[in-house]
């Protein structure tokens, strides 16, 4: 701390003994100031001299009749405009208003038309034309200016409006109160009227429901048609039912018989197990006789292969004799051609690897086919390049997994349990992907040479097949080393071993083969005997099987249709047969009894269907044409007319309707012109535009100083002796800037409030605000100059370019861009502003302490980068200024 005092007292000493530098720090801390106050005194109330803006006022109306009445509306917007004074308005011919735009003398221009009063009171003939005003504006003279002259331009039409639904409105109430007076006069037919009508609407709903019925008897004459036609038909049928009655007496009569045959039904589905046991024996039988037929085929084709087997034998015996004399020197030979060439069966480990390798880097490259398939710009010549490509690739694959898995098959047999089959089979899948690819690729080609696009099912299977593929390979890859290669190996070493130990057999097998000569003829012997006995049987087979079959078919068709019958017949005789004779006695009793009585029914009720149902079916078809027909028009008619008067009600009563078409006429007519009056609530009144706007220029010229100070005064100290610090350097010349800085936001407040009278409402905070703000700019700058030296220059500037625009002080954030309204609550501009308009309007303490907090912590961040970040960089700073000086244009 001592140090950085030290530094701070030199530098002031140094101004002191320097009376021009004293001066030029007197000029840094005035001049922001002037920045803020020339601004503010040239923008003080913009809008308080709008009459110096001109627009040319032309009325070519030539009016219009109303009712006998002569009246020129464009004469009377020029008569109110003679007495306005808040825009220039200069009333000349339509050619010098246009031609005083055109060369700027104007800024706008308004042309009345001939026909303005005919179009606007066109609404009391019925034709409502609109009228138009011709606006003219130069917009290059001026940004500002056809801002205000639209609204002068909208004012006229606003002025307009307002007289004409004034005028029109009086003329509407005048009618209305005519109206009312006769109104008035009728007044007890319509109270009849209404209480009559509200009367039928109540009886609507019974109305309605009389008539839903008389359609559903409607919809319900074919169905009583039908049935009147069944009671004819019925009526016809009576003799008929006299015949079915009669059966029914004569089959009640010979009950017991039919009864007594029917338990003989219960009595054989006891015995139908025993019944079924026995045909399942001839049914085996029969099934299972294929069976022996393939036995004996199977024996005479074994004992035929035995004989060639043994025949072989015994003719091979010589030769084999001399093999086993010559066979040992062959064996020791192979063993050790085996052995001297080890190297070459071992380089077969990494070509098979390589091979594999090679497969599914074919198989990735046809799934990034697929992609160049897929794109909508596809070019059909580099597309068919492509195909023949991986075309000749895909199947040169299958032909390198047709070797790879002969060598594995092969190598495989010398292994017990076989572990290399999963991976053959794998390799198998894999080459049936290949060929469903080629396959594919020929479809896709074919489509393309028609000039098609590729069918996406071809594409996405395409697709699909590659990824299966090389995930299959990448499977067998993932366990090569681990568990194939040991495999192989393995493999190899057995057929080593094997070559190795053939010596040894074939001289054990030299002394044996007289004993294995007479096995041999002894088994023939067998073999002969066993042949002639099998053929004798094979003779006889096709008629023992025949009868068999026979046989087991008959049994088997009728047991099963017997069964059936008496498993379905028995729960009937069990369960419904007591019912069925007690139905027929009660049917008995009916034909006996009541039959007679329902037979004269039905012949009456046919007798009057047949005689009155015309005459009802005619008067429901009429009764249901006056429901669909005239029915909904007459409660539409009535609710319509219920409905109507309880609107003219509405919320009180027709003497309500009189007194209002009664009332006094000016004052509704005044209130129809101008139905909403504004009340103006202003929350932190400031009375000029340039007080209002003094938060922003105040603290654009605190930044403005912060700029100066850093581009005139040095931001390193001299350290010869290497004894100060970087962060006693920082801190040491940053007081000096801080102690001009707070120089320049006292001036600039006091000159503000002072010299040019701004509103401030909290004159000291608004001051101390500054001075905080002033704190804030000098840090922020100064560390991006004592950290990257003239880089941190370029970037405070870029700093102020887009702090100008994103803080919201001259237009509200919410009008710029996503970009600006983003950065906003990232720039210290933003709470600077935010705080100084607190002082000028008012102040709430909620949004000071936020502002002040936020802005507490751009120094905080400085302070951190610059500890972090000033002497790793100083070296790189240091380079960079002395090759800038080189350039002799750079300081």
């Amino acid at each position: 701390m001592k140090k950085i005092l030290s530094i701070y007292l030199t530098d002031l000493r140094n101004l002191w003994k320097v009376p021009t530098g004293l001066f030029l720090m007197i000029a840094l801390a005035i001049l922001p100031s002037v920045y803020a106050w020339i601004n503010l005194e040239a923008m003080w109330d913009p809008y308080a001299n709008t009459s110096g803006i001109k627009i040319a006022v032309t009325s070519k109306d030539q009016g219009a009749v109303v009712e006998d009445k002569a009246i020129n509306i464009g004469n009377e917007v020029v008569d109110n405009l003679k007495n306005n004074h808040s825009l220039g308005w200069t009333f000349v011919n339509e050619q010098e208003a246009l031609d005083g735009v055109e060369k700027g003398d104007y800024y706008a221009s308004l042309i009345i038309p001939d026909d303005f009063s005919r179009k606007i009171t066109s609404i009391v003939d019925g034709s409502m034309e609109k009228p138009e005003i011709l606006y003219t504006v130069n917009e290059k003279i001026n940004a500002v200016a056809p801002k205000i002259t639209s609204k002068g331009a909208s004012s006229v039409t606003a002025q307009i409006s307002e007289n004409f639904i004034k005028t029109v409105s009086t003329s509407i109430l005048t009618r209305m109160k005519a109206l009312g007076i006769d109104l008035e006069k009728e007044l007890p037919t319509i109270r009849n009227m209404e209480s009559r009508i509200f009367e039928l609407e109540k009886r609507l709903p019974e109305i309605t429901a009389m008539g839903d019925k008389a359609l559903e008897i409607e919809q319900k004459l074919p169905e009583i048609k039908e049935k009147g036609q069944k009671i004819v038909e019925l009526e016809k049928r009576i003799p008929e039912m006299d015949r079915a009655g009669d059966t029914i007496l004569k089959i009640e009569e010979r009950w017991p018989k039919i009864e007594s045959a029917a338990q003989e039904v219960l009595v054989i589905q006891e015995k139908l197990p025993e019944i079924q046991r026995a045909a399942d024996r001839i049914a085996e039988l029969d099934q299972n006789f294929g069976k022996v037929e393939e036995a004996l085929n199977t024996a005479i084709d074994k004992s035929r292969k035995a004989d060639e087997i043994v025949t072989a034998a015994l003719n091979a015996l010589p030769k084999i004799e001399t093999i086993a004399a010559q066979g040992g020197a062959f064996a020791s030979q192979l063993a050790n051609f085996l052995q001297n060439n080890d190297a070459a069966f071992q380089a077969l480990i990494p070509v098979v690897k390589q091979n594999l390798i090679l497969l599914q880097q074919t198989a990735d490259a046809v799934t990034q086919l697929t992609g160049l398939l897929q794109d909508a710009n596809l070019d059909p010549q580099k597309a068919l390049a492509a195909i023949g490509l991986f075309t000749d690739r895909l199947t040169t694959g299958v032909a390198v997994i047709d070797r790879t898995v002969d060598l594995l098959t092969r190598l495989n047999t010398y292994l017990p349990n076989g572990p290399l089959a999963d991976s053959i089979d794998r390799l198998n899948s894999v080459k049936t992907k290949f060929n469903n690819q080629l396959q594919t690729l020929s479809k896709i080609q074919s489509a393309i040479q028609r000039g098609e696009k590729p069918a996406k099912d071809l594409v996405d299977n395409l697709n699909t097949l590659s990824k299966e593929a090389s995930s299959a390979l990448g499977n067998i890859l993932s366990r090569y080393d681990s568990e194939i290669v040991p495999n192989i190996t393995k493999a190899l070493d057995q057929m080593k071993s094997i070559a190795q130990n053939s010596a040894t057999v074939l001289q054990t097998l030299q002394s044996q083969l007289p004993n294995i000569k007479e096995i041999l003829v002894d088994a023939q012997s067998g073999i002969h005997f066993a042949q002639a006995q099998l053929d004798m049987l094979q003779k006889d087979l096709p008629n023992i099987r025949a009868k068999v079959h026979e046989a087991s078919t008959t049994l088997q068709t009728k047991m099963n249709e017997f069964t059936n019958a008496i498993n379905e017949a028995a729960p009937f005789v069990r369960n419904d047969l007591p019912k069925v004779e007690q139905k027929l006695h009660e049917a008995a009793d009916f034909v006996r009894n009541d039959l007679p009585a329902a037979e004269d029914e039905i012949r009456k009720l046919s007798d009057l269907y047949q005689t009155k149902f015309p005459e009802v079916e005619s008067a429901v078809h009429l009764a249901a044409n006056l429901v669909r027909n005239d029915l909904p028009e007459f409660e539409a008619a009535v609710r319509k007319a219920a409905d109507q008067i309880r609107k003219v009600e509405g919320g009180g009563s027709i003497e309500e309707i009189l007194r209002l078409l009664q009332n006094d006429i000016q004052k509704q007519s005044d209130f129809l012109a101008n139905p909403v009056l504004i009340k103006e609530d202003r929350r932190f009144p400031i009375p000029n535009y340039g007080s209002a706007m003094s938060p922003f220029y105040t603290t654009l010229s605190l930044w403005v100083g912060a700029m100066l100070l850093v581009s005139m005064m040095r931001v390193d100290v001299d350290n010869p002796d290497g004894l100060l610090k970087p962060h006693h350097i920082y801190f040491g010349r940053m007081l000096i800037f801080l102690t001009v800085g707070c120089l320049q936001a006292i001036i600039v407040t006091l000159g503000d409030m002072y010299l040019l009278g701004t509103y401030v409402v909290d004159k000291f905070w608004f001051i101390i605000f500054a001075i905080l703000i002033s704190k804030v700019f000098i840090t922020i700058t100064y560390t991006l100059v004592s950290v990257f030296g003239n880089i941190g220059k370029g970037i405070a500037i870029i700093f102020l370019v887009l702090q100008f625009s994103s803080s919201g002080g001259t237009f509200p954030v919410s009008t710029a861009s996503p970009f600006f309204q983003k950065l906003n609550p990232l720039v210290p501009f933003t709470y600077a502003v935010g705080i100084m308009r607190e002082a000028v309007g008012g102040m709430l303490l909620s949004v000071v302490l936020r502002d002040a907090f936020f802005l507490c912590l751009f120094i905080a961040i400085c302070y951190v980068i610059a500890l972090a970040l000033k002497k790793p960089l100083s070296g790189y700073t240091q380079k960079v200024a002395e090759k800038a000086k080189q350039t002799k244009l750079i300081s």
